[in-house]
């Protein structure tokens, strides 16, 4: 055999070999693809369920599966059922074992996501691969120690103030009591003790609705004021399943004060949850009414949380501070509003109203109702401003030239139309200067003087006074009514429009807005909330000089000799006043409204007394509320 032949079969015989062993090292890689695929498959699973909430459906090593989804329950609760996304970022595998690192992403129920990467164990165990469990330490996070438990400790933020005039504390933060009824721990003896002792009814029957529901979630029952719950404590305190905690929350220096134009805080109700699921939550406190309500997005804190071990709460895993809300402030002056809601006492809850303006600023001083818990009739009422309206109509009269000393009849009754016209209680001046008229408020002559107004002029005086123009935003407050003062459509709505009757409608403040630009010379639409920033111009509109001039004249007159003597000699200085009787109708009732508005000082103000006695008039109602009003502020 030649050497080439030798060579050749040698070479053959090589090849052969390094095809072998080619095959061989092709399976060692084969298998130890699927042996890293298998691992890897056990900790993708793992993330799945997670992610899923199925713990128990995942392989493990160490414990069952039903073990381990109770262990997660018990570890996690407290994190919420918000939706989990786990992902395994790192894998590594050494022969039987195995690591993971999996990216956990929770979302918490405010929406924020808490997120860490938690390292987990593998191994193989027969034929297939689960996830080590080990004894010493937490399957679902590096910081827990086992049988451990995350902890979320809520923190609340303080709720803004609202700040009055001068930076003064209008609803400040003070220290409440919460009290609550625990279902789990209440006895029909301890909460019907509770009953007893609170006066309030139906507390043992919301005890067994929610036995009865299994609820395990406190039952709220009422907040006290520390001075207030220092009366009950003795008798609350002790009782089986019924829980005191306490916090702070604005309050106003009485439960009366500004109210409703405050408004009130407390806990959210089912229908703002379900109105606004992403801004409210059960148990948190927010604004109810009024101001409260309407600027709470402002006033609001932000709640801040920490998320840490139970075994050791000085490590925190997420969270974040509180933050306050914003104040608001407010141009309400506490002397003149206990002033306004002094005087108010004599009316025993009776429908009424008392509106301040500062004549300087044309900031709201004072905003009081009566009763204190009702409506806000003294900014957002719809009211005949009577004989108020008269204010605007002598404007008219005397920016078109006319004499204050023309003597103008003050019949019992004209005829516009056919359509009867009379004064209060059927009176009559016989044949006085316009002047007299103006102080003993007489329809008649206005009627009269009156009559060749164009069905525009009573608006446009009115709207230069500031009453009838839209100054809503400028004051800030939801639903504040400017008045109303529409062109007139026929001689007859002319001629009752003039003294405020008819179709023309005003609020209170609008009132007082009017009297504060007479006494200002100018007119500036009214403010209230001024942070945050309201919109609109509050840019100074000058009066008519001299028809300013004998406006006040005839408003100092009504005080000295007309219907307003009740004001006449209160302390403080000259007041300058107008009296108003405005009659109203509505659901087949008939009645009297009874009026004044003026000014004294820097004060402008406006008094309503809703539905007086038969015969009586605002000289003989509201004057005497407004002289309490300024006598009481006088003396502050």
């Amino acid at each position: 055999m030649s050497s080439r032949t030798v060579l050749g079969v040698t070479a053959g015989a090589l090849i052969i070999a390094g095809g072998a062993g080619g095959y061989m090292y092709w399976q060692q890689a084969d298998s130890v693809n699927k042996q890293d695929a298998a691992a890897k498959a056990a900790a993708t699973e793992f993330a799945h369920d997670w992610s899923a909430r199925t713990l128990g459906e995942a392989t493990y090593i160490g414990t069952s599966g039903k073990g381990a989804a109770d262990n997660f329950a018990t570890t996690t609760a407290a994190l919420g059922k918000g939706p989990i996304k786990v992902d395994v970022t790192k894998f590594n595998r050494d022969g039987k074992t195995a690591t993971a690192t999996l990216h956990v992403a929770w979302t918490l129920a405010d929406k924020r996501t808490f997120t860490w990467d938690d390292p987990i164990a593998l191994a193989k165990q027969g034929q297939s691969w689960g996830v080590k469990v080990d004894s010493s330490t937490s399957l679902w996070h590096p910081k827990l120690q086992a049988s451990d438990a995350f902890l979320v400790h809520q923190e609340n933020g303080l709720r803004g103030e609202i700040r009055g005039a001068g930076d003064s504390g209008i609803m400040i933060n003070q220290k409440v009591y919460d009290i609550s009824i625990d279902p789990t721990k209440g006895t029909d003896a301890s909460i019907g003790q509770l009953q007893n002792v609170l006066n309030i009814t139906g507390l043992v029957d919301k005890l067994h609705a929610a036995k009865k529901a299994h609820s395990q979630a406190l039952i709220p029952v009422i907040t006290y004021r520390q001075d207030d719950y220092i009366i009950y404590q003795n008798g609350v305190e002790g009782l089986d399943g019924v829980v005191v905690t306490s916090r702070k929350q604005p309050l106003a220096a009485t439960r009366t004060f500004a109210q409703p134009l405050l408004g009130g805080v407390g806990p959210v109700t089912a229908e703002m949850i379900k109105k606004h699921p992403n801004t409210y939550r059960a148990g948190q406190i927010a604004g109810l009414s009024g101001l409260q309500a309407q600027y709470d997005a402002t006033l609001r804190s932000t709640p801040g949380f920490t998320i840490t071990p139970r075994s050791n709460t000085s490590t925190v895993l997420f969270g974040s501070k509180a933050k306050n809300g914003k104040n608001l402030s407010v141009t309400l002056d506490p002397r003149v509003q206990n002033a306004a809601e002094k005087a108010l006492e004599s009316q025993k809850d009776k429908p009424a109203a008392i509106v301040a303006v500062n004549v300087k600023t044309g900031n709201v001083s004072a905003v009081a109702n009566s009763p204190s818990y009702g409506i806000n009739r003294a900014l957002t009422g719809r009211y005949a401003p009577g004989s108020q309206m008269k204010i605007a109509t002598t404007y008219a009269l005397l920016t078109h030239g006319f004499d204050p000393n023309k003597v103008v009849p003050c019949p019992q009754s004209v005829f516009v139309n056919g359509y009867r016209i009379g004064n209060f209680e059927g009176e009559t001046a016989g044949h006085p200067k316009f002047t007299e008229d103006f102080a003993k408020s007489c329809n008649t002559a206005f009627v009269k003087a009156s009559s060749d107004f164009s069905d525009t002029e009573l608006q446009q005086a009115a709207h230069a006074l500031g009453f009838g123009v839209d100054w809503s935003k400028q004051v800030g407050v939801d639903g504040v009514f400017a008045g109303n003062v529409p062109t007139a459509s026929n001689p007859t709505d002319r001629a009752v429009s003039v003294f405020g009757q008819g179709r023309v409608q005003g609020s209170p403040l609008a009132v007082a807005v009017m009297s504060g630009s007479v006494a200002r010379g100018s007119m500036i639409p009214p403010a209230l909330v001024t942070s945050p920033a309201p919109g609109g111009s509050r840019t100074a509109k000058p009066l008519n000089k001299k028809a300013v001039q004998e406006l006040r004249k005839l408003m100092r007159n009504t005080v000295t000799h007309g219907t307003a003597t009740a004001v006449k000699k209160v302390p403080g200085g000259p007041v300058y006043a107008k009296t108003g009787t405005s009659e109203w109708a509505e659901g087949g009732k008939t009645g009297v409204n009874g009026w004044l508005t003026g000014w004294q000082g820097d004060t402008a103000f406006c008094v309503l007394v809703e539905d007086v006695a038969k015969g009586k008039s605002g000289g003989d109602t509201a004057a005497p509320v407004a002289a309490k009003f300024l006598t009481t502020l006088a003396n502050s």
